[in-house]
């Protein structure tokens, strides 16, 4: 038998916390001195408050802990209904993450404000390409709309050209335009260079992009969440430059590896 104060030890919970549970009849000393009034607890209950502990972890209420373990939940239940948390925990972190990034790379734009890298842009035409590609839609041009729909968007139309015995020639090019729904939402194009023309049931589109006569150029370098002050720069060129903007820019993927931080992209907008 444990007393309450190694048993709250053993539990990794506070003594007051056991005290709460025994007042609202959640978890009940195996015994109570009569005399003393000291609680003792034996030590199958920690199964029991390890219990209790992963439910509140869960969101659940007290009261909803006492309604779940009346039930008796099995422990394979419990390790499900942990793992979902887990996963949902998992999935809050990533997008703290990418929210922390976002924020990063507007810190970055405002503390390049007044900065005029000029030598970054390069003006050039860019030759007609084809590309293999799939398309979905989101629901702004922001990085933290359009990041979650192409990463999957890739995956999946390099698995589908790959079953398709279709090989890229070239670079990734993702190119974008505003969606028939409108209200900000934005068509992404997932593409990838390739030789060989269309064919039937390969699961994705084949389109020759045309050539731009003139694109305004720069290099990217780092994960495409944090585009945003290479953005503002190419943007801030136009604007000193006194050009017009002919449509989205065009990102080609020069370098991908596994480590995001060393991507290299270049961003080529189109010059009316």
């Amino acid at each position: 038998m444990f007393t309450i104060g190694d048993f709250a030890r053993h539990g990794r919970v506070s003594a007051r916390m056991l005290r709460h549970y025994d007042a609202i009849g959640l978890l009940r000393p195996e015994r109570t001195d009569p005399f003393s009034g000291y609680r003792y607890y034996a030590a199958a209950q920690l199964a029991q408050l390890n219990r209790i502990i992963a439910l509140k972890d869960l969101g659940f209420t007290l009261q909803q802990v006492r309604e779940i373990l009346e039930e008796r939940v099995s422990s394979e239940e419990l390790r499900g209904m942990l793992t979902l948390r887990r996963a949902e925990l998992e999935e809050a972190m990533a997008a703290a993450a990418a929210g922390l990034a976002q924020v990063e790379a507007r810190l970055r734009s405002i503390e390049s404000e007044g900065h005029m890298p000029t030598e970054d842009v390069i003006v050039k035409s860019i030759p007609a390409v084809r590309v293999a590609e799939l398309t979905a839609t989101a629901a702004g041009y922001g990085p933290e709309h359009i990041g979650p729909v192409i990463s999957p968007l890739y995956d999946e139309l390099f698995r589908r050209i790959e079953a398709a015995g279709v090989t890229p020639t070239g670079p990734g090019i993702a190119y974008y335009e505003d969606a028939p729904e409108g209200d900000g939402a934005i068509l992404v194009h997932a593409g990838v260079t390739v030789a060989a023309g269309p064919q039937p049931g390969q699961g994705f589109e084949t389109v020759d992009l045309p050539a731009i006569e003139r694109a305004a150029t720069i290099v990217h370098r780092g994960p495409m969440d944090a585009i945003v002050p290479t953005a503002q720069i190419l943007g801030r060129w136009m604007d000193a430059g006194g050009h017009r903007s002919a449509g989205y820019a065009r990102e080609v993927s020069l370098e991908c590896p596994a480590d995001r931080e060393k991507w290299v992209t270049e961003l080529q907008e189109p010059l009316g």
